[in-house]
């Protein structure tokens, strides 16, 4: 997958998050949406973390090709903000 691949699933993976979101401005979200928020959040986190490490091999010169996999879920939503 390349960058710009990257940037349309998360591009598609936002649309989504935001459908879903909207569609219940004032409505109880059931909890199968719930889960597939939750199933975007985690893809979203993976798509943002495979992209910045592509960026920064870039930037260093370093190959592309290496560790160019989507981290485990337990992972990237282990990060700290």
């Amino acid at each position: 997958m390349n960058d710009d691949e990257i940037v349309r699933r998360i591009d598609t993976l936002v649309e989504e998050e935001h459908a879903l979101q909207r569609g219940h401005a004032n409505d109880e979200i059931t909890p199968e949406e719930r889960e597939r928020l939750r199933q975007i959040e985690v893809q979203l986190d993976q798509c943002w973390d495979l992209l910045r490490r592509r960026r920064a091999r870039r930037s260093a010169g370093l190959d592309l090709a290496v560790d160019d996999d989507v981290r485990d879920p337990d992972v990237v939503e282990g990060y700290e903000q």
